[in-house]
């Protein structure tokens, strides 16, 4: 393999870790990130290396690509104009301190005979 090659699949890898790192913190499986990552890396090498299917595989790349950036819920309640439901903000609360036990006295007692 060429080192242009290899420049080219470290890349199109690099482009390809946003939408996985995405799904992922949505809650996908590490099976189903795997497979994610491994397709779209393969149609993405597929266009940068081979011209010919660049013209069929850039749209279903470009919809892999960013379908884990959208919400379906969220498009669907801009479209009919609900609104978005958000998460409880919830207070932020101070550190709970653990009480400390009372200092002992370690002071020898004076020799009250001088």
């Amino acid at each position: 393999m060429s080192p242009v090659t290899i420049a080219i699949a470290g890349l199109v890898a690099f482009l390809v870790l946003a939408p996985t790192r995405r799904l992922q913190r949505s809650g996908w499986t590490r099976e189903a990130l795997t497979t994610y990552f491994a397709a779209v890396w393969l149609l993405g090498m597929a266009v940068a290396v081979l011209p010919v299917p660049a013209r069929f595989l850039v749209p279903i790349l470009l919809i892999a690509y960013l379908a884990p950036f959208t919400s379906i819920r969220a498009g669907l309640g801009r479209l009919f104009g609900r609104p978005v439901p958000r998460p409880p903000v919830q207070p932020e609360r101070p550190p709970v301190q653990p009480e400390r036990p009372p200092v002992k006295n370690v002071t020898p007692p004076e020799d009250r005979d001088r």
